[in-house]
């Protein structure tokens, strides 16, 4: 499952030159917490409500340079607390992510970044948007959903095998794989993949495969 198949399409987005009280104002309507920041097509940033919420803030007192030094990282960025615009207050540059890329990509670069969207971008162009929403609700497909997933984007187009040689069963999001492969590599990618999927929570392989004999030796015999 891509990127492409979970995004929002239709992106609200601002520019940067739009006020932050403008900006506070389309998140609310639009129901959403962050909206990316354009020039035409090319995403600039994005703004956030924890942008917004900088604007609560004041920069506090420090009495002294230790002070300063001990609380340097407690502090809010001076320069969002004085934004007034979108393009002030925006985090830049924006981490992307391009339509064709995987799922678990997009919640690996959410988590590690501790980011709640990511505007999709193919080549420099903003074609839609992404959310931990959206990864939340690709979570929950059906079981007939994630063993066609894994039947036909992974067995047979990725893999280039027959599917009829591997039983897949899926209760609750639990994968079960039985059959036999030609090599423990080939099992170890059609576990990959269903691990990968979005909606599975667990992988339970009873793959086989060919074990490698060891080469035979020929003893020569010693001449008389």
């Amino acid at each position: 499952m891509r990127v492409r198949d979970v995004m929002t399409e239709n992106v609200f987005a601002v520019t940067a030159d739009t006020l932050l009280k403008v900006v506070a104002t389309r998140m609310l309507e639009y129901g959403v917490s962050g909206l990316p920041v354009v020039d035409g097509d090319r995403v600039l940033g994005v703004v956030s409500e924890t942008d917004i919420l900088f604007k609560e803030r004041h920069a506090p007192e420090r009495k002294g340079v230790v002070d300063w030094l001990v609380h340097y990282a407690d502090d809010p960025p001076l320069a969002k607390l004085a934004a007034r615009t979108a393009g002030e207050a925006m985090t830049a540059p924006a981490v992307t992510i391009a339509p064709g890329r995987s799922l678990a990509d997009a919640a690996a670069l959410m988590l590690e970044l501790r980011i709640d969207r990511l505007p999709v971008v193919d080549g420099s162009q903003l074609v839609g948007i992404v959310t931990r929403s959206d990864l939340v609700r690709a979570f929950t497909r059906a079981d007939e959903e994630i063993e066609r997933e894994i039947r036909e984007d992974g067995i047979v187009r990725r893999l280039w095998m027959n599917a009829a040689h591997v039983e897949i069963a899926v209760e609750q999001g639990a994968v079960s794989l039985e059959g036999r492969v030609d090599t423990e590599d080939l099992a170890d990618s059609i576990v990959s993949f269903a691990e990968q999927t979005p909606g599975v929570v667990s992988v339970d392989s009873k793959l086989t495969w060919p074990r490698r004999k060891p080469a035979s030796r020929r003893r020569e015999r010693a001449r008389a």
